[in-house]
């Protein structure tokens, strides 16, 4: 698996490396736009997803060759149909993120219809579905109607992609919560023998490696909504596939594992309709803006653009450490369907004690002014 760590990351340093310039018309673009969730100042282009997508795509290739390439020899079982497979289901959901990134025209419900068809095509041609949700008496009725495992798997294909976006504000901080994820499903699959989903996280998290090089600290380059897509559709597709080959694996394992991402896109949608706004419509109120905004504080330089950068990168370590509070546990009791689910519950009310805390300055006491 080295040289698909290799090969997927190097390709997507590259190719970040000459978005950067190719990029600055569209990220022009961008900058005569007013939106609530931006929190940086010049010229940066959001193509980053575009050259993951195509480290993915080499990567899933070169793990699909059965022949010594360069005189090493490829042990991972992956077929060409199923590289083929990936790269048409990734493509079409992450499409409609990359023209957006360089357009900034395309809609919201558009972009959730592609992530929808990559859904619903996932779910046909890998046959995916939660067979079971480890609860007793609901599984004999979810067993005795499967289509309720097909809606749900498709609720995470199409929906994953949506809620990662929500969260990708700042430099490093939906990029390392990639990286963190892809590590603990490839550490779960090879505990259960999926050396093929191992391989596909490796090669993902290679490429988010690439990327980040020129995104964290500096915001060179952005993910978009292209990045966001892409990490969604191949993390959920990866997790669900795990849950449905291995019984091992509790079906909440993937709950708990992104819980960050799911609670906030629940929580948003909860708190713009209890406000009389559509949940579609993009403000600057989710948790990672309040900690932007209200816990890191402190400057180091005068000059604004300085200041703001300094504080975008001083935000992503907070949501870091929210993280793997709840990967952890996820990768310790991935088994056990009764502690994935008490630490969840765990998650969502220290989600809640820590937003309504932050929201009644209360957080920011601890935090010491500069």
């Amino acid at each position: 698996m080295l040289i698909l760590l290799v090969l997927s990351g190097l390709i997507a340093f590259i190719g970040c490396a000459a978005l950067l310039r190719a990029g600055q018309e569209s990220s022009r673009k961008y900058w005569q736009l007013r939106v609530p969730q931006r929190f940086h100042i010049g010229h940066v282009p959001r193509l980053g997803g575009a050259a993951m997508l195509l480290a993915c795509i080499a990567g899933w290739f070169w793990m699909a060759i059965s022949e010594p390439v360069f005189g090493i020899t490829n042990s991972i079982p992956f077929k060409l149909e199923q590289a083929l497979t990936w790269i048409v289901v990734a493509v079409i959901g992450v499409a409609a993120g990359i023209i957006e990134d360089m357009t900034h025209q395309l809609q919201a419900r558009w972009r959730l219809v592609t992530t929808t068809l990559a859904g619903l095509l996932a779910v046909l041609v890998f046959d995916l579905s939660v067979p079971r949700l480890d609860l007793p008496y609901i599984d004999t009725y979810w067993q005795a109607l499967p289509w309720l495992g097909m809606g749900l798997a498709l609720l995470a294909v199409a929906g994953l992609p949506h809620s990662i976006n929500i969260i990708d504000g700042y430099n490093g901080l939906a990029a390392l919560l990639a990286i963190i994820t892809c590590g603990a499903i490839g550490y779960v699959a090879l505990r259960v023998g999926a050396r093929d989903l191992a391989g596909i996280m490796v090669i993902l998290a290679a490429a988010t490696g690439g990327f980040l090089f020129w995104n964290f600290p500096r915001g060179l380059i952005f993910a978009g909504d292209g990045g966001a897509y892409l990490w969604g559709i191949v993390i959920a597709i990866a997790t669900v596939q795990l849950v449905q080959r291995h019984p091992d694996v509790s079906p909440w394992f993937p709950v708990l594992l992104l819980i960050y991402p799911i609670w906030e896109t629940i929580f948003s949608i909860w708190r713009k309709l209890t406000q009389g706004r559509s949940p579609g419509m993009a403000d600057g109120l989710h948790f990672h803006h309040l900690v932007f905004r209200r816990v890191v504080r402190g400057f180091f330089h005068d000059d604004e653009k300085r200041r703001m950068l300094m504080r975008n990168n001083r935000t992503s370590p907070y949501l870091w450490a929210f993280t793997i509070l709840s990967v952890t546990p996820a990768m310790l009791f991935y088994r056990s369907t009764p502690w994935l689910i008490g630490f969840i519950l765990l998650f969502v009310v220290t989600y809640l004690w820590a937003y309504w805390s932050i929201i009644r300055f209360r957080m920011q006491r601890w935090v010491p002014r500069r």
